[in-house]
């Protein structure tokens, strides 16, 4: 006793420090134990946020009406069944829309970062793996992060997610990092204008991706460094294929070949035979690696479309070379960048105004043309037997445009970019979330030190991939066409989605900003009849779901269904407010149905009760911390789901990254420090059972 005594009162003078520590105990049944919840207080205001690009409150102007402005009235003429339809596109998912995270900001989007002011901490993880320094796993997941990703799953099925990028080609495997890091930052490549770090991190990555897939049905594509041939570091292809397993798509090896000489990581004469070469050096480790035993998923080229085409690699002989390795082409393109302003003493000339580059992203001429060039390649994909992925895209690189990438103008143009990518035979694209200094981010955490007090941001293009996966359904053999409606209209377009061979779903544009409402449009769909050789198949009556805000410049008031995930700094990932799905009555005996689609917005129109059903899951899965040490922005947890999926493993995590610009410093470790009934327990000389879970404020 006398030493538990001197024990407690080293303690104590610890918590002379950190006065306002608690903990959360996890008996071993998974039950939750009383909370210390002495760190509760309202006697101070919210701190004031201080800005980061993710979170700039730049408003654009909307651009002027276009003149000469499109009709509003125009019909429709649809056949009911695909059989007769030109054109149409190759059998789609709903999970054609995932997201491509920076492997060097995954614990951010995925865990909640610990930090001696993170004060709301959630444990959402299962006992598949212990951790050899702390002898249990210490992985925190963002229930916000589950909860988006829920949304889509619940609609899609699933959602398809990559980690990688720029610092997977840096990316370095080890066995353990001090104070028990999952990931840190070694240092700056100063020959990269993006300033890309090394990573080194654990396998506990890994780990924590395969427990948000045991969550949520999430699958993973993983980056493999390319960067240096003649040193494979293959350990993260082993570790992937052994702790993902199923839930691993594929490897990317190699990000964006054709920039790896400008990029200062190859010759000035590296080319495609270059890459060639070296692809085949990496195929045959990999052959001869025993820990490897999945040998068909590698994803190539992935070239930026930037010194090369991909049309440069297919010529190298690439696809019927390496057709046994490879589980999927893809590509990666941004239709414009920002880095002038990002990176201003890199030699990328004069910054770009946002104002004017914002017109561009508000037509459907902006898809087709960024598409076009792939079309060759899509085709060359289908004839090889292999999907075509865009592998990583968004608004503009080097962080996209503040104003515009986080504009409702972008909501509206990455879903019309989607629909085209689809129709034009791509089989996924992935919408890329980088850092703090990114404002494209479909959705970013507060920073590491907001989260007592903020919740978590969703950039407008979210909402494009939670329509997205409702436009294509879950049955997996969606066809889309794009009607080139209203005379071919780029601020008006359309497109018809076939499921299993029949019309189910009309998707329809407004790329116009009128408040006046003079600009909305009314489209008259007609099903068979006329000269289609179908007889009249109009319903008696559709359902509308529409994607709406005041303005193109809209940052924030958007809605989906009549539903938000809310405002900066408030979104727990769970929609708000009542879904408002429309009801349209048709007229049958003259084979009509009138929809209005107002300027700004899109209209999903379901032209059968299935069809909506499919699309309008009755509930969905979400998920909250119980750990509450604020009473602003706080969320609870149900008991039966950390009994019943993670109950014994809470602990702090440490260890964020970022390739942002300034954001460059490996994150330190939070400091553990127990709670009164911790201190209690020692000087009673009692035995705590179980795992404790501490959040400090």
């Amino acid at each position: 006793m006398v030493f538990l005594s001197l024990l407690a009162i080293s303690w104590i003078f610890l918590l002379i420090q950190y006065a306002t520590a608690s903990v959360t105990v996890y008996g071993l049944t998974g039950a939750i134990a009383p909370t210390d919840t002495a760190s509760a207080s309202t006697s101070a205001a919210s701190p004031a946020y201080t800005g980061q690009a993710a979170f700039n409150t730049i408003v654009l102007t909307a651009p002027a009406l276009p003149n000469p402005a499109p009709a509003t009235q125009f019909g429709l003429q649809l056949q009911n069944s695909a059989q007769n339809v030109v054109g149409l596109s190759i059998q789609q998912s709903g999970a054609f829309y995932g997201f491509s995270i920076e492997m060097s900001v995954v614990t951010q989007v995925s865990q909640y970062p610990p930090s001696l002011s993170a004060c709301a901490t959630a444990v959402l993880t299962s006992p598949i793996r212990l951790s050899s320094r702390y002898q249990f796993a210490r992985t925190f997941i963002n229930p916000p992060f589950l909860n988006l990703m829920s949304l889509i799953t619940q609609r899609a099925g699933r959602v398809n997610i990559r980690v990688g990028g720029n610092t997977q080609e840096t990316a370095v495997l080890v066995d353990s990092l001090p104070d028990g890091l999952a990931i840190q930052k070694d240092k700056v490549d100063s020959s990269n204008p993006t300033e890309t770090p090394t990573l080194i991190f654990t396998a506990e990555i890994i780990y924590m991706l395969a427990n948000v897939s045991q969550l949520v049905n999430t699958k993973w594509y993983l980056g493999v460094p390319m960067n240096d041939t003649a040193n494979l570091r293959l350990q993260i292809a082993e570790a992937a294929e052994s702790i993902l397993g199923n839930n691993l798509l594929g490897l990317q090896l190699g990000n964006e070949p054709d920039l790896y000489s400008g990029h200062g990581h190859r010759p000035p004469t590296y080319s495609p035979f270059d890459y060639f070469g070296e692809f085949s050096v990496v195929v045959q480790a990999i052959q001869d690696n025993s820990n490897i035993p999945i040998r068909n998923n590698l994803i190539a080229p992935s070239v930026a479309t930037g010194p090369w085409i991909p049309e440069d690699v297919w010529n190298t002989g690439f696809i019927p070379a390496y057709t046994n390795s490879l589980g999927a082409l893809a590509v990666e393109h941004y239709p414009d960048d920002n880095c002038a302003a990002a990176f201003p003493d890199a030699g990328f000339g004069p910054p770009k105004d946002p104002q004017t580059v914002f017109q561009n992203y508000l037509t459907h001429t902006s898809g087709i043309n960024i598409v076009q060039p792939y079309l060759n390649s899509s085709l060359i994909a289908q004839q090889s037997g292999k999907p075509f992925l865009m592998f990583e895209t968004n608004s503009a690189s080097c962080g996209g445009f503040p104003g515009v990438s986080d504009s409702f103008g972008a909501a509206l143009w990455a879903l019309d970019y989607g629909l085209q990518m689809a129709y034009s035979n791509f089989s996924g694209a992935l919408l890329h979330v980088g850092g703090a200094d990114d404002t494209y981010n479909p959705f970013t955490p507060p920073p590491t030190n907001e989260t007592g007090f903020h919740q978590w941001t969703i950039g407008p293009t979210f909402y494009s991939v939670l329509a997205m996966s409702e436009t294509l359904g879950n049955t997996n053999t969606s066809q889309l066409v794009d009607l080139q409606a209203n005379g071919n209209n780029e601020f008006t377009p359309a497109y018809a989605v076939y499921e299993g061979g029949s019309l189910a779903r009309l998707a329809l544009f407004n790329f116009i900003t009128d408040p006046s409402g003079a600009n909305d449009y009314t489209v008259s769909i007609s099903i068979g009849g006329g000269d289609t050789g179908q007889p009249n198949g109009t319903p008696a009556q559709v359902s509308v779901k529409y994607l709406l805000a005041p303005s193109v410049a809209e940052k924030e008031n958007i809605t989906w269904a009549g539903q938000t995930l809310g405002a900066m700094f408030k979104a727990d990932g769970r929609l708000q407010g009542s879904e408002q799905v429309q009801t349209v009555t048709c007229d049958q005996n003259a084979n009509t149905c009138d929809v209005k689609v107002p300027a700004p917005g899109f209209a999903l129109v379901f032209l059968t009760d299935n069809a909506l059903q499919e699309s309008n899951p009755q509930s969905t899965m979400t998920f909250s911390t119980s750990s509450v040490t604020r009473t602003i922005n706080t969320a609870t947890v149900d008991p039966a789901v950390l009994a019943t999926s993670n109950g014994q493993n809470g602990q702090v995590r440490a260890g964020l990254g970022s390739t942002s610009k300034g954001s460059v410093n490996a994150a330190r470790a939070a400091i553990i420090v127990p709670s009164i009934a911790t201190l209690l327990a020692l000087l009673a000389g009692l035995s705590i059972l179980g795992v404790l879970s501490r959040t400090t404020s």
